[in-house]
């Protein structure tokens, strides 16, 4: 809006609308200094306003403080640090663009599994016997299935080494169909 009511908004007396006063100062015989500051009476504004005509819901100000609820959509497999933008629904100033408001994603710790991209890595401690028999373990899953994971006798497994379950990761961000790995990394 603008502030008042229809017809009572004026120029200001004091700056003449430019929003700056410019006042002269001498300085000493042939020295004259010019000082130009923000208009007291209109705070740069270039109009002014009496008091009895400012609209009672801003009080002169052209803005109102509005509280906007804004619904926020994740989409599987966004990645920490992944903004949202919602496009001029920042805070507004007359004769200014409204702002942006921008979201970032901060993805919370897991305490077993710890996300690379699309893939998910979960080490695993395992005993000698096991390692150099074959094992059996059991993984639940982040979205509570449990997987049965199978090492044959024979196939010895070191430590640090890696065994990758291709679909079993986090969902691949704007491909509904598709995930990443699950790593298993054994510790012996």
């Amino acid at each position: 809006g603008c502030g008042v009511r229809e017809g009572a908004q004026r120029r200001c007396p004091k700056c003449h609308g430019s929003g700056m006063e410019v006042r002269l100062h001498q300085l000493g015989p042939s020295m004259i200094q010019q000082i130009q500051t923000v208009c007291s009476q209109c705070q740069g504004q270039g109009e002014w306003i009496r008091p009895r005509d400012c609209c009672l819901a801003c009080n002169g100000r052209k803005v109102v403080r509005e509280k906007k609820i804004l619904s926020v959509h994740l989409d599987k497999g966004m990645k920490d640090g992944q903004k949202i933008t919602f496009h001029e629904e920042g805070d507004q100033v007359p004769g200014l663009e409204p702002g942006d408001i921008i979201i970032v994603l901060e993805q919370k710790e897991h305490p077993t599994f710890l996300r690379r991209g699309d893939d998910l890595l979960l080490r695993r401690q395992i005993s000698l016997a096991d390692a150099l028999c074959g094992c059996r373990q059991l993984v639940r899953t982040l979205d509570n299935r449990t997987l049965l994971l199978c090492s044959q006798p024979g196939d010895i497994i070191r430590p640090g080494d890696m065994k990758c379950v291709p679909n079993e990761g986090m969902p691949v961000y704007r491909s509904p169909f598709q995930k990443g790995k699950l790593i298993l990394q054994f510790e012996v």
